[in-house]
């Protein structure tokens, strides 16, 4: 019988694709999303449980009922600036929700979980590419708070037998190849989407933030990494924590940064259309570069990521955000207005 995986945050852009990888792969993804960010359209390839990650008690149902193997946890908060305005949201959903995830796998005996960390823990580097090794030094509470529930999977391990893998990626970026799924935020803040959105219209430019970066054409340096290289890393590490495998923190990158200006000439090239651009000032806590050294996670996976040149990340972004724009795909069903943000996905 397939074994399944509960996929916290299973709606979501990550989430989502993650799921299809899954089922792809054999096993039965189970989604456990409050659809805050999530979309009940992404959820294609299993079950969705409409919960709040807070409700311990429907966890805890969701987890026995569905003899459930492993978890990946995608379920989080995500926006920088958000954070720092509002750390006390952030500390409560990402850090005391996911604690409230571990003791309920403790409590229904699952050992085991991926978790979706970030490049965000290790603030600004002082150098890239950036390996496993480096110093994790967050300069924002997203950050300080994936890094605590790092912290805490070391200290479970330890004391309780929990088997983890910590996959700390750079910036996600492209959509489903074969265009069933892709990126819908809101607010939308991927450079990705905003550049593509102004090649539709949509947005009258693209704002660039900081020119004066010490880099060849003074903007910011950034590994993308395509969603569903993304996807197929967390199978990876499902597959190595349940055939028995020692406990991960591994990079997931391509090891090539590009620029803003670079991901804006990029868009050009595969839409044919000229993207307008507004020149602003550096955003607080913007690192100049954030390149991934992603060699660890090839050496114990096997894995690398194989869709992430620029121009295929960008053209499955453009292909999916094309076809909503045409099909009005990414519309939510009638009634199911996003509700007010609770602890959750």
């Amino acid at each position: 019988m397939p074994k399944k995986i509960l996929v916290t945050g299973g709606a979501g852009y990550i989430g989502s694709h993650a799921c299809k990888a899954l089922a792809a792969s054999g096993f039965v993804p189970v989604s456990y999303d409050n659809l805050v960010y999530g979309h009940r359209w992404a959820v294609r390839w299993g079950p969705l449980i409409e919960a709040d990650l807070a409700d311990t008690a429907r966890l805890r149902a969701a987890l026995r009922e569905h003899k459930i193997a492993a978890v990946m946890h995608f379920a989080a908060f995500a926006y920088v600036g958000e954070s720092m305005a509002k750390p006390q949201l952030y500390f409560r959903n990402n850090l005391v929700n996911s604690l409230g995830l571990l003791d309920a796998m403790l409590a229904e005996g699952v050992r085991h979980i991926v978790f979706s960390s970030t490049c965000a823990t290790y603030g600004t580097p002082e150098r890239v590419p950036i390996g496993e090794e480096t110093p994790q030094r967050p300069v924002n509470p997203y950050g300080e708070s994936k890094l605590m529930v790092e912290r805490a999977l070391h200290w479970y391990a330890g004391a309780y037998g929990l088997a983890y893998a910590a996959l700390r990626y750079f910036n996600a970026a492209g959509a489903d190849p074969a265009g069933e799924i892709g990126e819908d935020h809101d607010p939308e803040t991927h450079l990705i989407p905003l550049v593509l959105a102004a090649a539709q219209g949509k947005l009258p430019h693209v704002d660039i933030y900081g020119t004066d970066y010490p880099t060849a054409d003074g903007t910011a340096i950034r590994d993308y990494i395509h969603v569903q290289d993304l996807a197929e890393a967390h199978v990876a590490a499902i597959r190595h924590l349940l055939e028995g495998g020692g406990n991960l923190q591994l990079n997931l990158g391509t090891g090539t940064g590009h620029s803003v200006r670079a991901v804006i000439d990029a868009a050009e090239r595969v839409t044919g259309r000229r993207i307008p651009r507004r020149e602003a000032p550096r955003r607080a806590g913007d690192p100049p570069a954030l390149v991934a050294d992603p060699r660890r996670a090839h050496e114990v996976l096997g894995w690398q990521a194989r869709l992430s040149d620029l121009d295929s990340i960008v053209g499955t972004a453009w292909a999916w955000h094309d076809r909503a724009r045409r099909n009005d795909a990414v519309s939510e069903p009638a009634g199911s207005e996003r509700r007010e943000r609770t602890a959750g996905t």
